[in-house]
């Protein structure tokens, strides 16, 4: 099943997403694979029911998709595809869908801020050459909106390059990744039109 790389989320799909046991789901899957309702409820510490009824509503807007995978009532849900997004424009005017989509930033940022504490508790027991590849840094940029969605898009593209040719590439000694980066103000308190 060839799924696509990326899903643009509009409102409605934001304001379904925006519920902290279907996030949960869905990352489950993305990073996992394919899953019944049972094995996603035992691993999420919920019920199979509860957790059927949340993977029907994200399927409803495409975010997973039962795999034809499973015998008469377990059947598998996968992610339908790698990522998803969505452009504050999408939602302006909606005041739910812009709720729904300051909840699930707030929501990414938590989980972020919790992956990069568990990566600094366990750090030094990693090989130095790994050390040494999972860095960070930062940038101090002046851009206008444009030349951000330009810098933007050309990240993402380097990005889907490298993930391509990891797939095709089946080098030694891989680990699974995740690559965060994001564009923010450096004084996000200051605004002045100019």
């Amino acid at each position: 099943m060839g799924r696509p790389e990326h899903l643009q989320l509009d409102s409605h799909a934001l304001r379904v997403l925006a519920h902290p046991l279907r996030s949960r789901l869905l990352s489950e899957l993305r990073l996992h694979g394919a899953a019944t309702a049972t094995t996603l409820a035992v691993r999420l510490a919920t019920n199979t029911g509860a957790t059927s009824y949340h993977l029907r509503k994200l399927a409803e807007v495409g975010l997973v998709e039962e795999t034809g995978a499973g015998r008469g009532k377990e059947r598998y849900w996968a992610a339908a595809q790698g990522s998803h997004g969505w452009r504050e424009a999408d939602v302006e005017g909606d005041p739910d869908g812009r709720a729904a989509s300051n909840w699930l930033r707030q929501h990414h940022w938590r989980i972020y801020l919790d992956m990069v504490g568990r990566w600094e508790e366990v750090r030094a027991g990693w090989p130095l050459e790994w050390r040494d590849a999972l860095e960070m840094s930062d940038f101090l940029l002046t851009l206008s909106p444009g030349q951000v969605r330009e810098l933007t898009a050309e990240l993402e593209e380097v990005i889907r390059r490298h993930a391509a040719r990891a797939e095709a590439e089946a080098v030694e000694g891989r680990r699974r990744i995740s690559v965060y980066w994001q564009a923010l103000p450096t004084e996000p308190t200051e605004w002045a039109e100019s």
